[in-house]
């Protein structure tokens, strides 16, 4: 029988699942939909920044709630941001990469079918490994070079899977070169700004919420210069909030909370946790698709798909490790 404490671990792992397995889900479809629906088209940019917006007023409220007093608060604000201006500067890097990633993944999700996009984005997994490798001086263990071996073979097979052009609602002419290319991007970059950021997180003592109100609050005027860059002809005409309605604004807080619940909830679960979350995902995106996109399931796709969960298992296994009784022990045994 488990006690109450025991009991308790065992829920906030499966929270820890269903929240993990519905953000990885729920934001690949949503996305897809998003960008291929009828009606106005929605800035992607826009939303990207709005999503950084939300974030960091979020991100915010959990610093407040951590200090309890408004004049801790400021003070602490001042102290991290405003006194360590070299400090602050560090995050300058991973917030320009993660707005630019963002925005790649729009792309992608524009010229991707969701499953598609959610197989293919697994890369960042072998992207984060060859940063882990190169900038952490991390060792993989022979079963994981397999594992990324396998993942992209899988990834290969999901690509060659489907070919020639998509009827979409939005009338957007789809390209799966480009699409591809942008998430291959995008993995190279969130492999890259993941790895940076826990280098800059396990180099002091600040708070990951912290950091976050330090990489939102830079990531804006990046964002922004992104928006009028790419859009200023259209936001001038029609407005920043051009193609805007409640599903935009589901998305946005999806895209902004999401990568927040993750970090509350990810503490509480282990690597096979994470990998069935990230394999269920991929099972309900495909599942979805097929209701929702018309999405046409082939063998070689369902088995590059296959492969890739089952790289996704191997990477994040971590052998048990046997302890053995010394001597000493053994006599006082016999």
């Amino acid at each position: 029988m488990m006690n109450k404490k025991q009991q308790n671990v065992q829920l906030l792992k499966y929270v820890s699942l269903v929240t993990l397995t519905l953000q990885n889900a729920m934001l690949g479809l949503s996305m897809r939909y998003a960008r291929t629906r009828s009606g106005d088209m929605f800035l992607s940019s826009t939303a990207v920044v709005m999503a950084e917006l939300a974030k960091l007023i979020t991100c915010l409220v959990l610093v407040f709630l951590e200090e309890r007093t408004l004049k801790k608060f400021i003070y602490v604000l001042k102290v991290t941001i405003l006194d360590e201006p070299m400090d602050t500067l560090k995050v300058c890097v991973p917030s320009l990469v993660y707005i630019v990633q963002n925005n790649l993944l729009y792309v992608s999700a524009s010229h991707l079918d969701a499953a598609t996009y959610q197989v293919t984005y697994q890369l960042k997994i072998l992207t984060t490994a060859f940063f882990a490798v190169t900038i952490l001086r991390r060792s993989l263990r022979t079963v994981q070079w397999g594992a990324l071996v396998l993942l992209l073979v899988g990834v290969v097979l999901v690509q060659l899977a489907q070919s020639g052009p998509q009827a979409v609602p939005s009338g957007v002419e789809q390209n799966r070169l480009i699409g591809f290319s942008a998430a291959l991007i995008a993995c190279f970059l969130s492999g890259f700004a993941g790895i940076y950021f826990e280098k800059i997180l396990k180099g002091s003592d600040i708070s990951v919420w912290m950091r976050n109100v330090q990489l939102s609050f830079l990531s804006l005027p990046f964002g922004l210069f992104t928006c009028f860059l790419n859009d200023s002809a259209t936001i001038h005409q029609h407005g920043f909030f051009f193609g805007y309605d409640w599903f935009v604004h589901y998305l946005i807080l999806l895209q902004a909370g999401g990568g927040l619940i993750v970090a509350m909830v990810v503490k509480h679960a282990d690597n096979i946790l994470k990998g069935f979350a990230t394999s269920l995902a991929i099972v309900i995106s495909c599942v979805a698709s097929i209701y929702l996109f018309d999405f046409k399931l082939t063998f070689q796709f369902a088995l590059g798909a296959t492969l890739v969960i089952c790289s996704i298992f191997m990477y994040s296994h971590e052998p048990k490790i046997i302890q053995y009784p010394n001597k000493h022990t053994i006599a006082n045994k016999v």
